[in-house]
């Protein structure tokens, strides 16, 4: 039988200690907060935005919603990043995607301070992440490695078939992977056949958003299976990449929804509560709360596998 790696008890685990960075924060007098930029009026990023509400409301963290309508120029979307920017009373920037035709993702994520950057996508903490130095990186790769250290799944030496290469998911999360020790092969788009790259893996990790992507004949009984895609299918159904019957035949499988999901969003307000930490003390807190480094050390908040 199939053991189903869940993401709510993990994410749970974590909001209980992004609970207690905050009320040491505003214990020193200084009240998270993160406010997410909404260009035009998508759907599924307006629903996202508004659950992201209604958890840090839970969570003690101010929230703010910035909505802008659709034919915001890049420009002006940078405006706004620069004003929120210099604002000592905002701690962390989102920006939900996708953008409107024709703005750049990259360039409004570089406007963003990279000690501000909750997505982790500013290329100072993309390098960070890279060479595994201090900066703030992204949630869903770190989401995936909390689930399989959760349920006590090591990577140190395991064969690892990462399925997507992408900037926001696939290739940071390569380089955590080596730094956990995988022995990592990725697959992409210009892959020609995956089959053989599924069937050698001890851990797969797809982030391809490709339905019903990985077969039941690809899998063995023995894998574990990390499903970050998430799509429709053919009915209109939401799915993961793995085929029902791959999920129903493996070790242990990532629900979808219910898996990486939870997980990632509680990472990303332990990304807000890491990046002030790495905020200068003099743009948060008054010359006499000036808390020590180690008293700003919440080393949980950011996952190494170790």
């Amino acid at each position: 039988m199939t053991h189903q790696l869940v993401g709510k008890p993990v994410a749970t685990t974590l909001y209980g200690q992004i609970r207690k960075a905050v009320q040491d924060w505003k214990f020193k007098g200084v009240a998270p907060k993160i406010v997410t930029l909404l260009v035009g009026s998508d759907p599924a990023s307006a629903t996202y935005a508004q659950s992201k509400s209604k958890t840090a409301h839970k969570l003690g963290i101010d929230f703010e919603l910035l909505q802008l309508p659709a034919d915001t120029s890049e420009r002006q979307l940078i405006q706004a990043i620069e004003v929120l920017n210099r604002s000592p009373q905002v701690h962390g920037i989102m920006v939900e995607l996708p953008l409107p035709v024709p703005l750049d993702a990259s360039r409004v994520a570089t406007a963003i301070r990279p000690d501000k950057d909750v997505d982790g996508l500013h290329p100072a903490n993309q390098w960070a992440n890279m060479m595994g130095t201090p900066g703030v990186y992204p949630a869903t790769p770190q989401a995936c490695l909390r689930l399989l250290h959760h349920y006590g799944y090591s990577l140190q030496g395991r064969r690892v078939t990462l399925i997507g290469s992408g900037r926001t998911v696939g290739l940071p999360l390569l380089h955590q992977l080596l730094q956990a020790q995988a022995t990592v092969s990725v697959c992409h788009v210009a892959t020609q056949d995956l089959k053989p790259y599924v069937e050698d893996a001890e851990i797969v990790i797809s982030a391809a958003g490709k339905a019903h992507l990985l077969q039941p004949e690809w899998v063995r009984p023995e894998t574990v299976l990390i499903d970050i895609g998430m799509s429709q299918d053919s009915q209109g159904r939401l799915c993961g990449d793995a085929h029902p019957a791959a999920a129903a035949k493996v070790h242990a499988c990532t629900p979808t929804p219910g898996g990486v999901g939870p997980v990632t969003t509680a990472q990303l307000f332990a990304n807000l509560l890491h990046a002030m930490s790495l905020q200068p003390a003099d743009t948060l807190l008054p010359l006499h709360t000036y808390p020590t480094r180690a008293q700003l050390r919440y080393s949980p908040l950011i996952f190494t596998y170790s």
